[in-house]
C-alpha cells in the first residue's frame, strides 16, 4: 500500500512539473500574444492600417523604380498610384492630427517621391553630380518630416523619426544601384530589408499615437 502511494504521489508531482513548465514556455514564446490581446479594437485597426499604407510605400516604390528603370509602358500609371499611397499615409494621421496636418504630411511625402524619381532617372544615366545634388535633397526632405512628426507628437523624436528614414532611403539606393548593376538577388533582399524596416517605422508611429491619445484606445 505504501509503494502503491508513493508511485502516485511521484507521478502526480511529475505531472504538475511538466504542466508548470509547460506554461512558463508557453508564457515565453507567447508573451507577444499575451499583450496583443490586451490591445484594444481602435489599435488593432490602426496598427493594422499604419502597417499597410508603409507595407504598399514599399511595394510601389519598388514597382516605380523597375518600371522607371526599364521605360515600361505603366511607369505613369504606377507613379500615380505610388503618389496615392502619400495621400493614404496622410489619411491616417487625419483622424488624430487634422485635415491640414494629414495633407501636409502626404506632401511631404509626395516630395519625398518626386526626388526619388529624379534621383532613379539621374543613376540611369550615369549622372553621379547630378545623383548627389539630389540625394542632399532627398535628406533634407526626411529631415523636415521629422522634424513636423516630432512637431505633432513628444513620443516621436525628431532624431529617431530621421534614423529611420535615413535608412529607408540608404534601402532604396541600394534597391535602384543593384538594379542598375544587373544583381537582381540583392535588389530583391533589400525590397525584402525596406518592407520589414517600414513595418517597424509604421509600429513605431501606432505606438507614439497610442501613447498620445490613450483616451481614444481604451478597451470597452
Amino acid at each position: 500500500m505504501k509503494k502503491l502511494w508513493l508511485m502516485v504521489f511521484t507521478l502526480t508531482l511529475v505531472f504538475n512539473l511538466a504542466q508548470a513548465g509547460g506554461t512558463v514556455q508557453a508564457q515565453a514564446a507567447g508573451g507577444g500574444k499575451k499583450e496583443a490581446a490586451c490591445w484594444s479594437t481602435q489599435k488593432v485597426q490602426l496598427r493594422s492600417e499604419m502597417q499597410q499604407v508603409w507595407i504598399d510605400h514599399t511595394i510601389w516604390t519598388h514597382n516605380y523604380i523597375v518600371s522607371a528603370l526599364y521605360n515600361n509602358p505603366d511607369q505613369k500609371e504606377v507613379l500615380a498610384r505610388l503618389l496615392r499611397n502619400q495621400e493614404d499615409i496622410g489619411n491616417v494621421f487625419k483622424p488624430y492630427y487634422g485635415e491640414a496636418n494629414g495633407n501636409k504630411l502626404a506632401g511631404l511625402l509626395k516630395e519625398h517621391i518626386q526626388i526619388a524619381g529624379q534621383i532613379v532617372a539621374a543613376a540611369q544615366k550615369g549622372n553621379a553630380a547630378d545623383v548627389q545634388k539630389l540625394q542632399a535633397d532627398w535628406h533634407r526632405n526626411a529631415d523636415e518630416i521629422a522634424r513636423f512628426l516630432s512637431g505633432l507628437n513628444p513620443n516621436w523624436s525628431s532624431k529617431g523619426v530621421q534614423d529611420m528614414l535615413y535608412e529607408h532611403l540608404q534601402l532604396v539606393t541600394d534597391i535602384v544601384l543593384d538594379i542598375l548593376k544587373g544583381d537582381y538577388a540583392a535588389s530583391i533582399a533589400a525590397t525584402d530589408k525596406n518592407e520589414v524596416h517600414m513595418i517597424h517605422f509604421a509600429d513605431l508611429l501606432t505606438e507614439g499615437i497610442v501613447k498620445q491619445f490613450p483616451e481614444k484606445f481604451q478597451r470597452k
